[in-house]
């Protein structure tokens, strides 16, 4: 995939820094030559031996190596890649870099280089909403830098929110994007997301327990290989993947309303988890708590988004995927709901709590087509959305579907 490409990898002082040794080893599985540059803080969390053993080659770390700036070896450095990663980069190299300082071997590089730079930011949710560091990283993006998360999580040091750096299978993603082909390029893609809030009154609602974490890292794959996407989301915690087109909602008939107004679309993946009711009779103001009487709630179905699209005749979008979220016989409850709905293909997976599929990181799938059913192993869900992804494309590539 990465065959015969050079990647100058800066890793910066940050704790997400481990990770950095997991995305070289991807790196050089996928062809990739890696040279490894170290700023000193960077070495206060992983060792230089380790990051040398991994990339196959020594680690710079010293702007001032008499023997290599003898040829002045940090402009050979900078000019050299294919890519520079800057991975975790922390606030301070992102506000040194857009001001133009040039202190250390990391940034001198990244100020002398001609090569495309992507960088996976990693800090403390105060530090990343700081005013200063949404102006450098305007200002960053203003200079033709590329960026892939920060994402939304729990912290080292114990707060939540958005400042984790990206996963190795989401940079690794953001890297093929830059060198690989692009198979959907042209095609218009609709994708919905997270779960809705059908209201009981104004402060009360019923809802489930989708983080929308997979409709987003589907939405995220599709965009990398080329596709215009419509990404219809619920409340979701997971944060919206950048260069999609955000359509916000919150009821099941508001989504219903989104992706009608969508179309026409060549794909369309539904993997949002739709309440089945709403009150009918939901309240206008805050129902109050009365001691002994219990507030009857009238419900109703919602529309059955899936099926409706799946079974236009005008509009029906070449490609409808389903999901199918079951916590008993899953292939044969999923294998029925994809012929009730009449859709192309259905995702199914198991949600048992056991399995700490919803709402967690990871999901086990089984795609099921008109040629029955396929089981994948247990990824991410970025891997997984990537994986499906890929399938679609495939599919287009295949089919010569207009």
């Amino acid at each position: 995939m990465l065959t015969g490409k050079r990647i100058l990898f800066i890793i910066t002082g940050g704790i997400a820094a481990y990770k950095s040794l997991e995305l070289i080893r991807r790196l050089r599985d996928a062809g990739a030559a890696v040279t490894p540059v170290m700023t000193r803080a960077a070495a206060e969390f992983v060792t230089p031996l380790s990051v040398s053993s991994l990339a196959g080659e020594t680690v710079h770390q010293d702007l001032f190596d008499l023997t290599q700036e003898s040829e002045i070896g940090h402009i050979q450095l900078s000019r050299s890649a294919d890519l520079v990663v800057v991975a975790p980069a922390t606030a301070d190299i992102m506000a040194k870099l857009a001001q133009g300082q040039a202190n250390d071997l990391a940034t001198t590089l990244l100020l002398a280089t001609d090569t495309p730079v992507l960088m996976a930011p990693a800090m403390n949710v105060r530090m990343w909403d700081h005013p200063a560091t949404q102006r450098n990283l305007r200002q960053l993006r203003d200079d033709g830098v590329a960026f892939v998360g920060p994402n939304s999580g729990g912290m080292a040091c114990g707060e939540f929110g958005v400042g984790r750096m990206a996963e190795p299978a989401e940079i690794m993603a953001a890297i093929s994007e830059h060198f690989g082909p692009k198979p959907l390029v042209g095609r218009r893609v609709l994708v919905t997301s997270g779960p809705t809030h059908e209201p009981i009154d104004p402060v009360r609602y019923i809802a489930n327990r989708s983080s929308g974490a997979q409709g987003a890292a589907i939405a995220a794959a599709l965009r990398d290989l080329g596709a215009d996407v419509m990404f219809v989301t619920g409340p979701a915690d997971a944060p919206t993947p950048q260069g999609v087109t955000e359509i916000r909602v919150e009821t099941a008939a508001q989504m219903m309303a989104a992706v009608m107004d969508q179309l026409p679309v060549d794909a369309a993946i539904f993997a949002a988890a739709v309440a089945d009711w709403r009150v009918e009779n939901a309240s206008s103001q805050k129902v109050k708590k009365v001691a002994g009487a219990l507030p009857a709630l009238s419900l109703t179905e919602n529309p059955d988004i899936l099926a409706h699209v799946a079974q236009l005749t005008d509009q029906r979008p070449a490609l409808v995927v389903g999901f199918a979220a079951e916590t008993n016989d899953v292939i044969e409850n999923a294998t029925a709901k994809r012929h009730r709905k009449g859709c192309d293909w259905i995702v199914a997976n198991d949600v048992s709590p056991e399995t700490g599929i919803m709402g967690g990181s990871e999901n086990q799938v089984n795609l099921i087509t008109d040629s029955g059913a396929t089981p994948w192993p247990r990824l991410s869900k970025v891997e997984t959305g990537q994986k499906l992804a890929q399938a679609i494309a495939d599919h287009f590539q295949t089919t010569g579907a207009k």
